[in-house]
């Protein structure tokens, strides 16, 4: 079953899963996000972990890119084309440091040990 899933999904494999990804990226390539920018820390308290742990380049880096993207979409504006050429949509900066905050939470809650973090309301 899993490796029908991943079947369906992987774009190499399948051609409507390629087609949806060359839509994702012409769109994230009109704003200049990457695909990893539309994470949302206040959703996923893993993603927050991983956003703390990258290097401030990085981040700065990705809240540029999110102003950037905001300002142009209030101006229904796009990026100049010959910018929207040099954008690498899913080049990813955040997927490694997630699943290393992933693997970390399981291993601390098969231990029995108290989570490094918790949702608390502000």
């Amino acid at each position: 079953m899993a490796s029908l899933m991943k079947a369906i999904v992987d774009p190499k494999k399948n051609w409507l899963a390629a087609l949806h990804m060359k839509s994702i990226s012409n769109r994230l390539r009109k704003y200049g996000l990457r695909y990893d920018d539309l994470y949302d820390p206040y959703y996923d308290l893993d993603i927050k972990e991983a956003l703390n742990r990258l290097p401030r380049e990085i981040v700065d880096a990705r809240n540029q890119r999110l102003k950037r993207a905001m300002d142009l979409s209030m101006k229904h504006e796009y990026l100049p084309q010959d910018l929207q050429a040099l954008q690498t949509p899913f080049r990813s900066y955040l997927h490694e440091m997630l699943a290393l905050v992933k693997r970390e939470r399981a291993e601390r809650e098969a231990l029995g040990a108290l989570p490094l973090y918790q949702r608390t309301i502000p």
